[in-house]
């Protein structure tokens, strides 16, 4: 499978290596956040909070609790037919379909409940391995965290 560097994320978390194609055909403005925030610097060092055996792995809230966001305005829903299966990533949100911001999750199963509420906008292609290593827990104690997190076109 080829990848387009400039849709691919790459992030080094605590238990490894995660590649993430980003679907910028199913949500341009969530995956241009993506990339804003990966070129930044925002995700490094950012922990996952919230992270549920057989559900999900969330991170993304600067606070470490799941109460913060970036500085950029909430952004509108990009809902889509995509599936919420194992190694989906999606966008986290508040009750307000257009509140999603930072924040984002990687499921672990199949939570086909989501599909169509929450926007997908990338896939793990590589490291899924190591998304199933991430210590479990809402809050977690001691979490795991993405060390580094940018786009593959700026890695070179």
């Amino acid at each position: 499978m080829s990848l387009d560097p400039e849709n691919t994320i790459v992030m080094e978390t605590t238990k490894g290596k995660v590649v993430i194609k980003l679907r910028p055909d199913l949500a341009p403005g969530h995956v241009e956040r993506i990339k804003t925030l990966a070129r930044e610097g925002f995700y490094d060092g950012i922990v996952f909070h919230r992270v549920i055996d057989g559900f999900m792995a969330q991170v993304g809230c600067p606070h470490g609790t799941g109460t913060g966001g970036s500085d950029y305005p909430d952004l509108k829903q990009e809902f889509n037919a995509e599936p919420h299966v194992r190694g989906i990533c999606s966008m986290a949100r508040s009750q307000n379909p257009n509140s999603a911001n930072s924040q984002f999750f990687i499921v672990f199963d199949d939570a086909r409940f989501l599909d169509k509420q929450y926007t997908v906008w990338g896939q793990v292609v590589e490291g899924m391995e190591n998304v199933d290593k991430i210590k479990r827990g809402e809050p977690v104690r001691d979490p795991d965290s993405i060390v580094s997190m940018k786009v593959m076109a700026d890695a070179a």
